[in-house]
């Protein structure tokens, strides 16, 4: 099977982006290519910049307050970094669709890769699959692939710790009753 690289890897990709922004043209390269991205071009200060402008853009997405103002934020998105759908085949065979032009730099190609799979992770999921760690001191921001759509933690780790938060504080109030 054929998976589609608009689709949630690129919105775990962008969940650790925007817990860890890149601080150098390099390490946003290495991430990139980490994260299974063909990089055709060299990257610059400018691609950075870019992804480094786009973050907190991405991030107001998932801190939107209704479905509506979420979808509004991510339409902006789109907007300014996809393109209309064609076929490709970047003449190797392999057919496949894109939402960007050809010849876009690092940073374009990220934008519009996170964005159409921000999107098809939000329509394909629910709108509310976006969200804020509730642990209090953490906030990152993560993305809910979970089955059933309950999550509200960005990690087991922050999970835990609130569950024995809330633990402890329910035995404390029991031994003062």
């Amino acid at each position: 099977m054929h998976q589609n690289p608009y689709g949630e890897d690129p919105v775990r990709f962008m969940v650790r982006l925007a817990a860890e922004p890149p601080r150098t043209p390099e390490e946003f390269a290495e991430r990139c290519r980490a994260a299974g991205m063909a990089i055709d071009r060299p990257v610059g200060a400018g691609d950075l910049a870019e992804i480094r402008d786009y973050i907190p853009r991405w991030v107001a997405v998932a801190d939107a307050g209704t479905p509506g103002e979420r979808a509004a934020l991510l339409n902006a998105l789109l907007a300014d970094s996809a393109a209309h759908p064609r076929v490709t085949d970047h003449a190797d065979g392999g057919w496949h669709l894109h939402y960007r032009d050809d010849g876009l730099g690092l940073g374009a190609v990220v934008r519009a890769v996170v964005s159409v799979g921000t999107a098809l992770h939000l329509t394909g999921r629910g709108m509310d699959r976006l969200g804020r760690c509730a642990l209090a001191e953490c906030g990152r921001v993560y993305a809910d692939f979970t089955r059933g759509g309950r999550q509200r933690y960005c990690s087991h780790a922050c999970a835990n710790r609130d569950a024995v938060r809330r633990h402890r504080a329910r035995r404390a109030a029991g031994s003062r009753s």
